[in-house]
């Protein structure tokens, strides 16, 4: 059978009839007649199948029988244009070839509808799906539009540890690494566990987060960016949370605010057009089958201009609408950090667009924050979405070494392991900034998807490491 060239399924359903052609897949549905079969065949490159008809006087209705939902097969014949309706072509088989079979009784994917839950505990084989494909194929897609964007404004590509020593956010929310036997802890005389004999002869962790490395790069090479895992160690079983997830984090140097503000705009407009562009079948699937309104609302994003609302009359618009009888489930007063559901009245019923925040107060953001001339606010600008609230976190950087220690002491964050960050602003410092952008929280707004454990392939989150 295979000195035929197999054609994929997407490229398939786009050729000419009248050609032989070899296709090979997953079936996900068969039908028929006592005289003809009928099976729906996909391979994972379109979120559409391809129809393959077979004719029992051609080939023995016996010889398929064990040809089922979730079989793997091989089929080659004649492409022609279908007689029915849904595709503009299909194949008359003349061969198949049966690679592996799924037994009815227990595969779990049979033809009818499945819940989310359901499909987080077979993860192994949701991929198969319809939803979970159209999602991984925009999932690769929307990394590929990253580098792209990147690339092409002359951002290089670092690499940042994911195995780090540095915890400037808290030991609590950091998944240790050792080497060490936990059945035998050897202490110090402090009673504190003695790291010396350790794999890294310290205390290591999981990184949270590339920024402090990306700075580094942003000194040296100017403009840089990372894409990679990051970890944290939260107990939040939420519907926004994971304990391992991608970031993406650009640092560039002598950026000011307002151009770190344009380069978030540009930045998240460009992915979501990349999607609207290269993804238009699996959104269209998405939109009918998961969220009517979506493709609606990536076109408004890429169409309209962000607000940029300082953080203060940001809270004056909340403490207003509370005034006039809006009720939040959290308070919103000066100095709060807001909570997705006043990101999000900001962003949806108020603007309704996104919003870049600023200006927000120095005690509720990161110690490496630029602070304003007010003392009390810094240079933060969080990008805020419809459905998700917070979607990019960033910030112009202090570069002032006085400035920068005065905040480290004033915060008591442990920096003995950090000297090397320290050194970008006692050799050579410049004004320089940046953002994180969460991966899955991209995801989860180009795709419509409700919940963070459905835009990743295997969600990490407490109590749960399967697959």
């Amino acid at each position: 059978m295979d000195s035929l060239k197999r054609t994929k399924v997407v490229d398939a359903l786009n050729a000419t009839a009248g050609q032989k052609i070899l296709v090979k897949g997953w079936v996900r549905t068969r039908r028929g007649n006592k005289s003809v079969g009928f099976i729906a065949l996909n391979d994972g490159s379109t979120i559409k199948n391809i129809q393959i008809v077979v004719d029992f006087e051609k080939i023995p209705e016996d010889s398929i029988k064990t040809i089922t939902t979730g079989a793997c097969i091989a089929a080659e014949g004649e492409l022609v244009e279908s007689q029915g309706k849904g595709q503009a072509v299909e194949i008359l088989a003349e061969k198949i070839e049966i690679y592996g079979t799924a037994d009815p009784e227990t595969y779990p994917l049979q033809k009818k509808g499945h819940s989310m839950e359901y499909l987080r505990e077979i993860a192994h084989l949701r991929p198969r799906t319809n939803t979970f494909g159209a999602v991984l194929r925009i999932r690769h897609n929307m990394a590929y539009a990253i580098h792209t964007y990147f690339h092409e404004h002359g951002y290089y590509y670092f690499h940042t540890p994911i195995i780090t020593a540095s915890d400037c956010e808290g030991a609590g929310q950091m998944f240790q690494v050792t080497t060490k036997n936990l059945y035998d802890l050897k202490k110090d005389e402090n009673g504190s566990i003695d790291y010396r004999d350790d794999f890294f002869g310290k205390q290591a962790s999981l990184t949270v987060s590339g920024q402090l490395e990306g700075e580094l790069g942003a000194t040296a090479l100017g403009a840089i960016y990372t894409f990679g895992p990051t970890f944290r160690a939260e107990n939040s079983n939420t519907p926004r949370h994971l304990a391992e997830f991608w970031m993406i984090e650009p640092e560039i140097a002598f950026m000011d605010k307002t151009e770190l503000m344009d380069l978030e705009e540009d930045f998240v407009k460009f992915c979501v057009r990349w999607a609207l562009d290269h993804c238009a079948d699996d959104l269209e699937f998405l939109n009918n089958m998961i969220d009517k309104g979506l493709i609606e609302r990536l076109k408004s994003v890429v169409d309209t201009e962000f607000v940029r609302l300082p953080y203060t009359e940001g809270i004056n618009i909340l403490q207003d609408a509370i005034k006039k009888g809006k009720k939040f489930e959290f308070p919103c007063n000066w100095g709060d950090d807001l909570s997705s559901e006043h990101e999000r009245y900001l962003v949806e019923e108020h603007f309704k667009r996104p919003v870049i925040m600023t200006d927000y107060p120095r005690e509720i953001k990161a110690f490496y924050m630029k602070i304003n001339e007010d003392g009390k606010t810094v240079q933060g600008t969080d990008v805020l979405f419809p459905q998700i609230g917070e979607i990019i976190g960033g910030s112009v950087r202090e570069e002032d070494y006085d400035k920068l220690m005065k905040e480290i002491e004033v915060r008591n964050i442990p920096m003995k392991d950090m000297w090397w960050y320290l050194d970008t602003r006692r050799y050579g410092s410049c004004p320089h900034a940046g953002f994180g952008l969460g991966f899955e929280r991209l995801m989860l707004f180009v795709t419509g998807m409700q919940n963070i454990r459905d835009v990743i392939p295997f969600p990490r989150t407490p109590n749960n490491a399967e697959f």
